[in-house]
């Protein structure tokens, strides 16, 4: 039997629609949707998702919010503020357009970006398969996370700063926090997603009032 075409020690199992080789059944559940792009018809994808999903779930209400919830709120944090609402903003975008969106599906795209963020690889894509990555939500958010910059009020040449690692984890854990705080025992509802709805909607709304310029002294 041939050995696993990733880690090439164990046997081979599993035949990968996506790498196209046999790999085995340990590394189709570690790099699967994190460094295999899956496609939709694999078996094992089918098999293990729900569950996956499940375990991410009980993984983020059981650790990260407690952690987060005894450091000081980071948004009091110019900075850190910043780049949390770069990562709200893709929710609130996708929400605005897709009803069926809920906060459940929000803790999961969080969490696939947290990974990725984590180990800073992409999605390995194989040609002939669709492009898009199974959880676009998180890809978006992760992707505003690698674009998103802080500039200081004083604009001086050098003062755009680039994110950390350890920043970027925070401010995920930050938005984890709200979406629990807000949703309560109701996940599959919009609770957290109707609050940040309205709330860029507001936003939206005074960057469109007119502004009234003194004239200086």
């Amino acid at each position: 039997m041939a050995k696993c075409i990733k880690c090439d020690k164990r046997k081979g199992k599993r035949q990968c629609p996506a790498l196209g080789q046999m790999i085995c059944s340990l590394c189709c559940g570690q790099l699967r949707e994190k460094e295999i792009h899956c496609p939709l018809s694999c078996s094992f994808l089918a098999q293990h998702k729900p569950y996956q999903d499940q375990r991410i779930l009980e993984k983020t209400h059981a650790q990260r919010p407690s952690a987060a919830a005894r450091e000081p709120d980071i948004l009091s944090d110019e900075k850190l503020a910043w780049l949390v609402f770069n990562i709200e903003l893709p929710i609130a975008q996708t929400a605005r357009k897709d009803n069926a969106l809920v906060d459940r599906d929000v803790l999961l795209a969080i969490e696939y970006a947290r990974e990725k963020v984590e180990k800073e690889k992409a999605l390995l894509i194989i040609p002939g398969e669709a492009l898009q990555p199974k959880n676009e939500l998180g890809e978006a958010i992760f992707q505003r996370l690698l674009e998103c910059r802080f500039e200081k009020k004083i604009i001086v040449p050098g003062s755009l700063q680039m994110y950390k690692r350890d920043e970027k984890i925070r401010c995920l854990d930050r938005v984890v926090l709200a979406v629990k705080h807000l949703s309560g025992d109701q996940i599959q509802g919009r609770r957290y997603l109707q609050q940040l709805i309205d709330r860029f909607a507001k936003l939206d709304e005074m960057s469109r009032q007119p502004k009234i310029i003194a004239p200086s002294s």
